[in-house]
């Protein structure tokens, strides 16, 4: 979902060239597969065209060529904190909420043993944090783009 949706907003604001914007769990047990059906059908229902993901495992070597990286709940924070190999790879992750003056250290809710009220719900959270998120990043992309 966070990926679809920060990837929609940096074309709806002109950026799609400037931001590369990719997904992966902490873990291997989805490796391959394509988003949850209803994680599909949430995205649709809010006119996203989620269909080309594919799950894919975070790798530690990925540090050194990211700017951000950003984890949806505390428990993925502290894995990839973690995993980074020197502090300042391990300043670069941060809590996706953590730019949402809203929902400040809250972690995103996971609809996942849940019904499609709360895929919605994970959806609706993700948007108002990443347009945070975006809103903070703009003005460098700006400066980058002059």
């Amino acid at each position: 979902m966070a990926e679809t949706v920060f990837r929609a907003i940096a074309r709806e604001e002109g950026f799609e060239d400037s931001v590369e914007v990719t997904s992966a769990g902490t873990g291997d047990w989805h490796v391959g597969e394509r988003a949850d059906p209803r994680t599909l059908t949430a995205l649709i229902r809010r006119d996203y065209d989620g269909s080309a993901h594919r799950a894919k495992q975070f790798e530690p070597s990925w540090f050194a060529d990211l700017d951000l990286v950003i984890a949806l709940d505390r428990s993925h924070e502290r894995v990839l904190r973690a995993w980074a190999p020197t502090e300042q790879e391990r300043a670069k992750v941060h809590l996706l909420t953590a730019f949402d003056p809203d929902r400040a250290g809250l972690d995103v809710a996971d609809p996942y043993y849940s019904d499609d009220a709360m895929f919605d719900h994970t959806l609706a959270q993700i948007e108002h944090s990443a347009r945070a998120l975006f809103a903070q990043i703009r003005p460098a992309l700006r400066q980058g783009a002059a």
